[in-house]
């Protein structure tokens, strides 16, 4: 999803056997040009999804999970991943860290996906997977469609 213009930029529709993260590089291929960052779950927290980021010259946003451990420590050769001081963070300042670090903005993502779960209801109507995948497909390009058209304005009002 593209935080700019709201626009879903890649859609993949798995099976029941395929993780997020080793959908990833799917996702990845359907982007054009220039990636600046990705903001995911901790679903994302894997080397592999780091590397395969990292070749597209995207910032990883992803925070660890709970049971993270650091990958590179102190006194190794190379320079440290950002992963492993935001982890040090975690452990000096407590959780709060996460907000300091812009994993709060994957919530743009999942407002999204929860507009089109609104819109068109939250399950497929096919039975085969193919249909499935453009049933998908059709629920995307048709909100990206009502996006381009405007999106509402929210307002504060005093009490």
């Amino acid at each position: 999803m593209d935080e700019v213009t709201g626009e879903i930029v890649a859609a993949v529709a798995s099976e029941a056997g395929i993780s997020d993260d080793d959908a990833l590089p799917d996702i990845l291929m359907q982007v054009e040009g220039d990636i600046s960052q990705v903001s995911t779950d901790g679903a994302y927290d894997k080397r592999h999804c780091y590397d395969a980021l990292a070749a597209r010259g995207a910032k990883a946003v992803i925070p660890p999970r709970r049971d993270a451990k650091i990958w590179q420590h102190g006194n190794c050769a190379g320079a440290p991943w950002e992963r492993d001081e935001t982890l040090r963070a975690i452990r000096h300042k407590g959780r709060r860290r996460k907000q300091d670090s812009g994993y709060h903005r994957r919530s743009l993502a999942e407002t999204t996906f929860f507009r089109c779960k609104t819109l068109f209801g939250p399950t497929l109507h096919a039975r085969t997977f193919p249909q499935q995948a453009t049933e998908l497909f059709i629920k995307v390009a048709a909100l990206n469609r009502m996006t381009h058209l405007g999106m509402p304005d929210s307002y504060s009002l005093a009490a």
